[in-house]
């Protein structure tokens, strides 16, 4: 058999078969960005798009494009107020579908999240204004319930085997009936505009260093997680990225956050529920990209059987990531009861479980397992609500926003659909 020389990034000569000649090497893309400068990063700009690596450029280009249609036809659209109200109304879809995520990482579904979400606002009123509990504690007795619910459905999942499509669609029927049981006949139980859950979406932070602090924060955290992971891939002898690299993208991070910053100010301040869908989104993407546990989530969605046989629980990671998904359709429930001030019948259903998947799925998250980060959640939630912002501003009736809506979501698993397969041809899944 013939042998070509061909030549390494650093430029070392290496025997390859000739077969393999005309195949492109696989080059780590930080080699590229610190050798080639910007041309590495068309190069992997390129590489990726040939992959079908298409990241969050979908969505970006489709928020973009979503904002400038809207404001083209109505101005008001990208005013501080209607911008903050969208900040705000998305925290209540944006919280579950970061718990959804984590069960669309293994491969499955949870069609429960809604029905959870209205038995968790249900149970925090019940106690908090019918029997008179303390605020904190009912809070506390909801999300706890919304874990365990959720871990009941991952149990008949994971250690029966039920199908979790089936399991979580009893759970959907079930729940649903249990919420409207412990309500009553009345039906609406309101709540306390000035308590714990009724400034989850009312309460400002009006000072305008807050909403400031907030980005310095942000862009400061992003800069020292990327420079010392950076340091510690070095001292690994690993690949690493350029320091222009990282202040590049801290720059552009730094434009995002403070411009966020600046629109928050020209309304109220600083809204408590961005603020705490913030720090969710950052706790989670932690768990999931740095810790032990999140390997093990993307080791299942990626392939069980091998996940079992390189000593990972099962059964374990299973249950939990369906009490996580449970513990989140509760602080959504929260969320949503705040926003209209009161626990009611219409909790959880209409349009909600469709919005919280396809938020996560809008975003990047492969409804074939394996593959996500709950910022997905943020982009996702951003797109549809949004467009439905944009839609209500012009009065397009509802029917009209759920097929827009729906249209979106399938664009979306389509272009999921043809990623998987170009980066099967190409040898990347």
């Amino acid at each position: 058999m013939s042998i070509d020389k061909t030549r390494t990034t650093a430029g070392t000569a290496v025997d390859a078969p000739a077969a393999a000649a005309d195949a492109a090497p696989a080059v780590d893309p930080r080699l590229l960005v610190r050798e080639q400068g910007f041309a590495g990063y068309i190069g992997e700009f390129k590489r990726k798009m040939r992959a079908g690596d298409l990241g969050a450029l979908p969505v970006v280009v489709g928020l973009i494009v979503i904002c400038a249609i809207f404001q083209s036809l109505d101005s008001a659209f990208l005013g501080a107020e209607n911008l903050n109200n969208i900040f705000v109304a998305m925290v209540a879809t944006g919280m579950m579908s970061v718990g959804i995520i984590f069960v669309l990482l293994l491969g499955e579904i949870d069609l429960s999240v809604g029905s959870v979400s209205g038995v968790s606002s249900a149970i925090m009123a019940v106690m908090s204004v019918t029997h008179g509990v303390n605020e904190w504690l009912a809070v506390v007795t909801a999300l706890a319930a919304g874990a365990v619910i959720g871990a009941l459905h991952g149990f008949f999942f994971a250690r029966i085997g039920a199908p979790a499509f089936a399991v979580t669609l009893a759970g959907l029927l079930f729940w649903n009936g249990f919420m409207l049981q412990i309500l009553g006949s009345n039906g609406t139980i309101n709540i306390d505009g000035d308590g714990v859950i009724g400034k989850l979406t009312t309460y400002y932070f009006s000072d305008v260093a807050a909403a400031y602090l907030l980005a310095v924060v942000a862009v400061a955290g992003y800069f020292l997680s990327a420079f010392l992971g950076n340091r510690r891939r070095e001292a690994a002898g690993i690949p690493s990225r350029p320091l222009s690299d990282i202040v590049l993208r801290t720059v552009l991070l730094a434009i995002a956050a403070f411009g966020v910053a600046v629109i928050f100010n020209q309304y109220k301040g600083l809204p408590l529920a961005v603020l705490l869908f913030a720090i969710v989104l950052v706790g989670t993407d932690f768990l999931l990209r740095r810790t032990a546990y999140g390997r093990k989530v993307f080791a299942l969605g990626g392939s069980v059987e091998a996940s079992r046989r390189a000593g990972i629980n099962v059964t374990l990671v299973r249950v939990s990531v369906f009490a996580i998904a449970g513990l989140f359709a509760s602080v959504g429930g929260l969320f949503w009861a705040s926003k209209i001030a009161a626990a009611n019948q219409s909790a959880g259903s209409g349009d909600l479980l469709m919005n919280v998947i396809a938020a996560a799925v809008i975003g990047g998250t492969s409804l074939f397992g394996g593959r996500g980060r709950t910022w997905n959640a943020l982009l996702g939630v951003l797109v549809i609500t949004s467009i439905q912002y944009g839609l209500a501003l012009k009065g397009i009736a509802t029917p009209i926003q759920y097929m827009i809506t729906g249209g979106v979501l399938l664009a979306t698993v389509v272009i999921d659909s043809v990623t998987r397969k170009t980066q099967k041809s190409a040898g990347r899944a």
